[in-house]
Parts: C-alpha cells; sequence; structure tokens
C-alpha cells in the first residue's frame, strides 16, 4: 500500500525537507539545516512541524459527551467546552488502543485527535467522522513560538494553554489549540486546506523554523512525553506509562475499566523509567537495561539528547530504581554505562501549567 501524502508536500520539499515514510504516509525527517540545529531552534526560539499524518475524528451530536464519557478514560468533567484534554482509548484488556487528544469546541462539538496509524481505531470504536484529508495541522512550538506567531494573527496567539478557539483566517474557519508535543508552549493550527500553504508561507517569514519529524521525537524523548507504538502500545498499559492521572475513576465507566481497576489493586510490576548515558552514545530502543547485572526490561525509545549532549532512553522496566542507579544498556554488541534519570530529562519551567 502506498504511503499518503499530506496535502503540503511540495511546499516541504521547496523548504528543503527529506521526505520518509512514517505511519503510512511520506512526511518531512528534517530540512536542510538538519535535526539537531531543529531541536535546538525549538528550545530557544519556535520551529513548525507539519502533524497533518495525525488523525481528526470530528464527534459532533446531541449524545456525544455522553459517548466520549463512556469510551475514553480521561473525565470530560474536569474540563468545558473551549478546552482540550488529554486522554487514552483501552481495549476490555486494559491496554492501550491509542492516546488522544480531544478539542472540545463547543457544547455538543468535538475534534478527537488520534495518532497516525489509529484513526480507523478510533472511528471503529466512536461514532465520528473522518476528516484526517480536508485539513493540516500545523504546530508552532517554542519559547517564542506566541511572539512569532502574533506578527501574523494576535488572535492565535492568544489562545491559552490547552484552551481551543476558532477564528475566520482567509475567510474560512481554522481550529487552534494550546496544545503540542514538545515539552514547550506552543499551538496546534487546523486549518482547510486551501488556506494551509499561505499559513505555512506566513509562519516561515515571521522568523519559524520548519521541522521534520527527527527534531519532533528528539524533543518529546526529553520531554518523557510517550510515544505509541513504543511507551504506549496493545501490550502495555496507562498505569505502567505512569499515566495514572487520566483514568477518571469518579466516572461510572469507561472502556477498559474494570481491567486497569484490577491491575491497579494488584499493583504493576513494571513501569516507565529514564535513563541517560555516561556519554554522547545515543540509546536507541529494544536495548536491554541491565541494574546490578540483572536484566530489568528493555528501552522503548532511545536517542541522542542535543540539550544534554548525552544518549537518552525510556523503558518500561521491573522494579523501582531511584534516580541515580547506575546500569549498563546492551545494545548491538556493546555495553553502554547509564544512570537512572528522573523524568522529563529536560524540563522549561516557564512553560508548565
Amino acid at each position: 500500500m502506498e504511503n499518503r501524502r499530506p496535502f503540503l508536500y511540495d511546499a516541504h520539499v521547496a523548504l528543503g525537507a527529506k521526505m520518509v515514510p512514517f505511519g503510512g504516509w511520506e512526511m518531512p525527517l528534517a530540512y536542510q539545516g538538519g535535526t539537531v540545529a531543529e531541536h535546538l531552534a525549538c528550545r530557544r526560539d519556535a520551529v513548525v512541524f507539519d502533524v497533518s499524518h495525525l488523525g481528526t475524528v470530528r464527534c459532533d451530536g446531541p449524545r456525544m459527551f455522553d459517548i466520549l464519557q463512556d469510551t475514553l478514560t480521561n473525565d470530560l468533567r474536569k474540563v468545558s467546552p473551549g478546552r482540550a484534554q488529554y486522554t487514552h482509548l483501552l481495549n476490555d484488556e486494559g491496554f492501550v488502543v491509542d492516546d488522544i487528544i480531544v478539542w472540545w469546541l463547543d457544547h455538543e462539538e468535538f475534534d478527537v485527535m488520534p495518532n497516525a496509524s489509529n484513526t480507523s481505531g478510533v472511528t471503529a470504536a466512536l461514532p465520528g467522522r473522518d476528516v484526517t484529508a480536508e485539513r493540516v495541522v500545523l504546530a508552532v512550538q517554542g519559547p517564542q513560538a506566541r511572539a512569532r506567531v502574533a506578527q501574523w494573527d494576535e488572535r492565535i496567539a492568544q489562545v491559552p494553554r490547552f484552551g481551543v478557539r476558532r477564528y475566520n483566517v482567509a475567510g474560512v474557519e481554522v481550529r487552534v489549540a494550546g496544545t503540542g508535543y514538545t515539552g514547550e508552549d506552543g499551538l496546534e493550527i487546523a486549518a482547510p486546506n486551501e488556506v494551509a500553504e499561505e499559513i505555512l508561507a506566513r509562519l516561515v517569514a515571521t522568523g519559524v523554523t520548519p521541522a521534520g519529524l527527527g527534531a519532533r521525537d528528539t524533543l518529546r524523548l526529553e520531554a518523557a512525553l510517550p510515544l505509541y507504538g513504543h511507551e504506549l502500545s496493545l501490550h502495555s498499559t496507562t498505569l505502567e506509562a505512569r499515566l495514572g492521572w487520566v483514568l477518571g475513576w469518579e466516572k461510572e465507566n469507561f472502556r477498559g475499566r474494570a481491567a486497569v481497576a484490577a491491575e491497579r489493586e494488584r499493583g504493576v510490576t513494571r513501569q516507565l523509567t529514564g535513563v541517560v548515558a555516561e556519554g554522547r552514545q545515543p540509546l536507541r530502543d529494544g536495548g536491554e537495561v541491565l541494574i546490578e547485572g540483572r536484566s530489568v526490561g528493555t528501552l522503548t525509545s532511545g536517542n541522542y539528547s542535543p540539550v544534554l549532549e548525552r544518549g537518552i532512553g525510556l523503558g518500561l522496566l521491573q522494579g523501582d530504581h531511584a534516580p541515580g542507579t547506575p546500569g549498563v544498556v546492551a545494545l548491538r554488541g556493546r555495553e553502554i554505562a547509564v544512570t537512572v534519570s528522573a523524568v522529563p530529562f529536560v524540563r522549561k519551567a516557564s512553560t508548565r501549567g
């Protein structure tokens, strides 16, 4: 099956992007400056990612609040229209089908945003319309993201963290959320295809650096944000990923509730843990982690941290290992000395809310 091309494919190529397959799509990996430069531009200034490969399922209708409440893990009563919420979709066994952001636009209007390859799993669980092909989603991220966006449109720059708003831009409705996947402040702009190229050009003209999925992955790893298919999967649970706060125990029901309630009662045997290498050697998923000579699991993600200038990794590891605990990652025939680390590896205090 051929990979899908995002609507802005030609615009990315014109900007110098290297396009690669990802989640069934052809997406920008990096532009001419390279992944490390794009990563540091996000930490220091502002970048824009095309994340149109993520799904959008439009769930509108009078019973939709109740359906989402009974299906997804988090409790929508904690928020209100005009807010976004992070949540999980579980199967009956309590494993993670997907992690999702819900944009609650109005009383009976929701945009459910699944991961690239999981849109069909969400549409199978929820009555909604897949509008992924009709819009582009641009994520502007970094400490200067709002200042840069304000040079183009002050209204959009003022959307609060985890707020959701819609505006008329060039005669069409554009939906904006104060969300992202980098550990930095930022905005995600969902725009109809017909205005997408103009919006991208205007953002780049303000000095926002185009960035690819390579930097998006190293940024989310430094922020210890889980990636579906790695830290979250049909073989792992919300509690193992230390994300119990997305489980709405106050609700009477959500899909998989009985299974995760039983898991909570008995306790997890493994949990998400970070490790940092002593040197610059990148860590990689699949590397075996040994503590005191005993294998405690494998890394689910790993890479080089441009900020720490060391290898970093996440894994679902057996036991509870305190930060500073020494260990080893066995990777491709060599052993890399590591220490257990507190996560996130890189924290931006000014952007936490």
